[in-house]
């Protein structure tokens, strides 16, 4: 029997129609996906099932005994509250029926009323209601969270942990999960999989986390222009039959219309033929017209531009033993890295292990506490999370990326921003609000599209994937792949790394730092672990001092050799030497009639300049390299 069923639901706010005549089924046991664009009703779709709102027509019918529980896709309040108490709140309606058994118990009851005191006793019974300590202590135990602390002590992804286990405590036949992926690290995330994975209930899920979605999903449930449609099987089956699917919807929508002009031509006749024309024929066309007058478009599709500027020095970043930390705890130590145009690198790493910081050292936000980072020439740095802060909340979000303009340039023609802005799935209505009242989806692709009006041959992008649905998702990878710049992501977004890097930059536990060739699927496939440092239970903190302690006694101290001292001391006049040679070769270069004479001539002071900025570069190099070690060993 099913769980829940829809039949012919309708529902709308003013003019905004979010449901017509849509019909569900949910089963028991299956993992359901619910999926549409930002704004289609996927959240509101949740809150009917769950009794929060009521449709405007249509019927829902929900079994017998039916549990619902939802995962909110909000982060729980950081109350002053144990967690235990948390956990135990969700079984507030059971303890209701518990205090209701007790009472009616204690009465003389007539027949009716020991009909009604067996039926509640089933329904308790039913739930599994008669052992709540017990249901909590294994739900706490199961989910291995820390009972004992308080919520406030606790981060995002271990409040959403707690949340969780709320919802689970129940025991419900039917969990409602609205995004809980969202703002997690890829611990939690993987942690999260599996108890949804092996959840024995039914289980209705939003998520934009394609990884999440295809291991976990058994049917596809999609929400397009009011309608629900249900697609068996996984993600990848939806994406080949959702194609076919709107193919074929392509192909008939031109017969029909070629065949409407027909008869709109026919009907257009001269006098003699609407004397002998066909009522029957006149009904079709008629009822032909109304069809036409109410298909519902399928939506634009998200089109995304990157300016790009021009190209950056071939060497973009070198950094030599960058160390920082805060206070007693060590973060980045003894770091190097050779960052060159064109790379496209992933930061991999749990909540709390570094990795911003790592990135505001690198774009020199950061001062390195010991090692030296070094950048190229011509940077033009587009970086995704410090327009967060720029944003005006009282502003539309045309005045915010415009700037207060109406044209905007992008690749070098004038664009006027509302148009620009529909390429973000933003209407010319959408695009006049102001950015408080947006959701968190869009909001970051008000912060996408302001940031790619700006020339940019270096992005560096902190979490540009958190609220974005699955299309605008797939439309930004592609433009990042055709990027042709340097590009570095940061990201909990398993297959988007896989699909946008080519190489990964991991925090690995025991405080290592490693690079690799490839994704995340690549990263995985070596077997490591990546570092833990939201732990409250209190053990990773000692862990890592731990290491940190033991790498410290594994350093041998050392000092330069009198051969790299003297190099050292040397090379800054070699430098200013080299670099004197090369300004006076591109002031030759420069000049009117250079290229005008003897090709000879011209291919000879070419090629001396590019070898003088060729050893120029290795000399900086060489530089810093020794000025790194001999700081590493002070």
């Amino acid at each position: 029997m099913a769980l829940i069923r829809f039949d012919e639901i309708s529902l709308a706010f003013g003019d905004h129609v979010i449901l017509r005549e849509a019909d569900l089924v949910i089963e028991p046991g299956e993992r359901v996906c619910l999926i549409g664009r930002n704004g289609a009703g996927k959240s509101t779709t949740l809150k009917l099932i769950a009794g929060e709102l009521e449709q405007d027509s249509g019927e829902i019918v929900r079994g017998s005994n039916l549990i619902v529980s939802q995962l909110a896709q909000a982060l729980p309040e950081a109350m002053d509250m144990p967690v235990r108490e948390i956990v135990r709140s969700g079984l507030t309606d059971i303890e209701k029926l518990l205090e209701t058994y007790e009472r009616q118990s204690q009465l003389e009851l007539d027949r009716t009323g020991l009909r009604e005191l067996e039926a509640l006793h089933a329904k308790i019974d039913a739930h599994d209601g008669w052992h709540i300590e017990q249901r909590v202590d294994e739900t706490i135990s199961d989910l291995e969270i820390p009972a004992d602390k308080r919520m406030n002590e606790l981060s995002g992804g271990w409040r959403r942990r707690v949340a969780l286990a709320r919802a689970l405590v129940q025991k419900p036949d039917l969990l409602l999960l609205d995004e809980p992926t969202n703002h997690l690290d890829i611990a939690t995330i993987r942690w999260l999989e599996d108890r949804v994975y092996s959840y024995p209930g039914s289980v209705l899920f939003i998520t934009h986390d394609r990884a999440f979605l295809q291991r976990l999903a058994t049917r596809i449930l999609e929400i397009d222009r009011t309608r629900l449609t249900s697609w068996p099987g996984d993600y990848q089956n939806y994406l080949r039959r959702r194609e076919k699917a709107l193919e074929d919807e392509k192909i008939a929508n031109e017969k029909f219309d070629k065949k409407l002009a027909q008869e709109e031509e026919w009907i257009r006749q001269g006098i003699k033929a609407r004397r002998t024309r066909n009522e029957g024929r006149v009904r079709t066309l008629m009822k032909m017209r109304e069809e036409f007058s109410e298909r519902i478009k399928p939506d634009a599709r998200a089109r995304i531009y990157i300016d790009e500027a021009e190209q950056s020095g071939r060497k973009v970043i070198r950094a030599k033993n960058v160390s920082y930390s805060y206070g007693d705890t060590p973060v980045i130590e003894g770091f190097s890295i050779k960052i060159n145009r064109g790379d496209r690198i992933g930061l991999i790493g749990n909540n709390g292990v570094g990795k911003t910081t790592l990135l505001r050292l690198l774009l020199g936000d950061l001062e390195p506490q010991t090692g030296t980072i070094k950048h190229g020439t011509n940077l033009q740095i587009g970086y995704f999370d410090q327009l967060r802060e720029t944003l005006e909340l009282e502003k539309s979000v045309a005045y915010n990326v415009g700037e207060g303009r109406t044209y905007i340039k992008i690749n070098g023609k004038d664009r006027h921003v509302v148009g620009y802005l529909k390429g973000f799935l933003f209407s010319p209505k959408r695009s006049q609000m102001p950015v408080k009242a947006l959701s968190g989806g869009e909001r970051n692709r008000v912060i996408l599209a302001k940031l790619l009006t700006r020339p940019a041959n270096f992005l560096v992008l902190d979490e540009p994937t958190n609220d974005l649905d699955i299309e605008t998702l797939e439309v930004l990878e592609q433009k990042l792949v055709e990027f042709t710049g340097t590009l570095i992501v940061v990201s909990h977004d398993r297959e988007f790394l896989d699909n946008v890097v080519t190489s990964t930059v991991v925090f690995e536990k025991d405080g290592k730092i490693e690079q690799y060739v490839g994704g995340y699927s690549d990263w995985v496939r070596r077997g490591h672990e990546l570092a833990e440092i939201d732990d409250p239970f209190g053990l990773g903190a000692e862990r890592r001092k731990q290491a940190h302690v033991e790498r410290r006694k594994q350093q041998k101290p050392t000092k330069l050799s009198y051969k790299d001292q003297r190099e050292l001391d040397q090379l800054p006049a070699e430098i200013e030497s080299i670099e004197t040679a090369v300004a006076e070769l591109q002031v030759t270069v420069a000049e009117p009639g250079f290229y005008a004479q003897n090709q000879d001539a011209v291919q000879q002071t070419l090629k001396a300049l590019a070898e003088k900025e060729a050893l120029l570069e290795q000399r900086i190099e060489r530089w810093s390299e020794l000025e790194s070690l001999q700081e590493s060993l002070r």
